[in-house]
């Protein structure tokens, strides 16, 4: 992620856990004598959630929320081989969850700012 939407990508540390939701709007163009309802696919809504544990030597998932320009995002979902990816520019918010016992925990939604893709 990076930390503006023309900085250069970092690592978020210590994220255990991300999602990304891709769902397309559809709208409903059934007519008269139709045997069942029928649909027209419209643009996706790209949004997701990253999750994970707080450091103090990292600020950029906050960082990535206090941009005025959005940041670049990418998602691997196998680190070990990180030739598959998605990607896209985004808006992001950013949370801190701190228990009396436990670990500090971090959150962020994610929407999207522009086209999204997926590699390769």
């Amino acid at each position: 992620m990076s930390a503006t939407g023309s900085g250069a990508a970092v690592s978020v540390a210590s994220l255990s856990e991300w999602s990304l939701n891709m769902a397309t709007d559809k709208v409903e163009v059934t007519s008269f004598l139709d045997a069942n309802k029928t649909y027209v696919q419209g643009l996706k809504d790209i949004s997701g959630s990253l999750s994970g544990f707080w450091e103090d030597t990292q600020d950029a998932l906050f960082d990535a929320a206090d941009s005025s320009d959005g940041v670049k995002v990418y998602l691997y979902p196998n680190n070990l081989a990180p030739t598959v990816y998605f990607y896209g520019p985004a808006w992001v918010d950013a949370s801190i969850s701190v228990p009396v016992s436990g670990a500090v925990g971090v959150t962020a939604n994610i929407v999207a700012n522009g086209s999204w893709g997926r590699k390769p």
